[in-house]
């Protein structure tokens, strides 16, 4: 019999092989990465552009041309284009971030060339139709104003813009930025950003020879560059620690965002601090959430991440807490910091998080999808597959002194940028 008082024993993820991704060229040099793997008849075709030509007078062109991409072309309406996509029982969506916009399609092998011709319009022929772009507008100011009632959402907006200004990581949107966009602005940025020489291709699923070819017929012909396209640079440098109070007299709840830039993936301690975060706030059994929601009882949820853009990185602690417990759950958070910086992690303290993490790697690859994403980590970091053998090598030999080196040299309460949006 099963003794359910006793937890099974663990044992070290000893090793994880990834599908590595394949380089290829099309005709005209667009450069494309494939990564093979499943069964089924299945392909996800990912178009990524650099986001580029950041303006601060224009903050939304880049959001907003890539929003409405199938909002219409020449020939196809943004109904058209979602009935021919439908048919073939396909799936297209745009998404956007700080870095990069994405088109993105999962579609039957035998579907492609049906399915493909629409996305070579939508890359190569939005218009931007002037009834789609007012509804857009109309739908984001909407939005927006509810978002501001918020106060995770506001202290998430302030904290962004402290850390990185009005740049393309920072600025602090508002509705009148909405009305300055027109068809010209968004015709404009899509000439420069949506072409070959600032697209990368990443296939996944059931890749063959003839998908290959089939993309090469749409996007490796007749589908040439225009204009220069250089991707945004950014620079930030870290500020001293400020507090920043957005008083909400009649909250209940106060949202709580602080941290600071940080390194990013291309640094050779960013493992090690992955490490350090997930010991302070990176999963469930985290020291934050033992201490201030299983202990206190100030907040359902509290956590850390330490994040990698393409120009910097940066590091946060976030949580909603009782209005009345805002003063007492920074003070926790501080004392928590301090004992990281002081005190060395037991050794099964320790253990618990490897296997997590490395658990959580290797549970993360479930099928040729996820292997694809783990490449473009690593592919726009400037980075190889090496970066995941020093990863789980740093993972596997984290111990409690190197911990406290990384506590001291990146974590200083004093230093944070300080949010806090309710009462306090």
């Amino acid at each position: 019999m099963i003794n359910r008082a006793q937890a099974p024993a663990f044992r070290q993820v000893e090793n994880i092989e990834l599908i590595r991704a394949k380089e290829l060229v099309l005709t005209n040099g667009l450069k494309i990465f494939s990564v093979d793997g499943g069964d089924q008849d299945l392909v996800r075709i990912e178009f990524i552009f650099n986001n580029i030509a950041y303006d601060s007078a224009k903050p939304l062109q880049t959001f907003a041309t890539n929003t409405m991409l199938n909002d219409g072309t020449s020939e196809l309406s943004s109904t058209a284009i979602a009935d021919k996509i439908d048919y073939y029982g396909a799936f297209l969506q745009t998404e956007y971030s700080n870095d990069q916009s994405t088109v993105t399609l999962f579609t039957l092998n035998k579907h492609l060339a049906s399915t493909l011709p629409i996305v070579k319009a939508i890359v190569s022929d939005s218009v931007f139709p002037q009834e789609e772009l007012d509804t857009l507008i109309r739908n984001q100011k909407q939005k927006l104003s509810v978002s501001l009632e918020k106060n995770d959402f506001v202290s998430r907006r302030k904290f962004s813009n402290v850390l990185f200004g009005n740049t393309l990581y920072g600025y602090e949107i508002s509705a009148a930025d909405y009305d300055k966009l027109d068809r010209t602005q968004l015709s404009s940025y899509f000439r420069q950003a949506y072409q070959p020489k600032n697209c990368t291709v990443m296939i996944s699923g059931k890749v063959k020879d003839e998908t290959i070819k089939t993309i090469d017929q749409y996007f490796g012909c007749n589908w040439n560059d225009s204009v220069a396209a250089d991707p945004n640079k950014f620079e930030f440098s870290v500020a001293t620690g400020v507090e920043h109070y957005i008083e909400k007299p009649d909250a209940l709840q106060s949202a709580i965002r602080i941290g600071q830039i940080a390194i990013s993936r291309n640094h050779p301690d960013f493992p090690g601090l992955q490490v350090l975060n997930t010991v302070l706030g990176g999963y469930f059994g985290s020291r934050l959430m033992a201490n201030i929601r299983e202990d206190k009882g100030y907040t359902y949820g509290i956590g850390s991440a330490l994040v990698s853009m393409k120009n910097t990185g940066y590091f946060f602690i976030a949580s909603e807490v009782g209005a009345d417990v805002c003063s007492a759950a920074l003070a926790e958070i501080e004392k928590e910091i301090k004992i990281l910086k002081e005190q060395p992690a037991s050794e099964e303290e320790l253990a618990l998080v490897k296997n997590y993490m490395l658990g959580s790697m290797l549970g993360s690859l479930e099928n040729a999808f996820s292997h694809a994403d783990k490449f473009k980590n690593i592919y726009f970091s400037g980075l190889d597959y090496d970066y995941y053998s020093r990863y789980i090598e740093t993972v596997k030999s984290m111990d409690a002194e190197k911990l406290l080196q990384l506590a001291n040299q990146y974590l200083s309460y004093a230093d944070f940028q300080k949010v806090i949006v309710g009462k306090k």
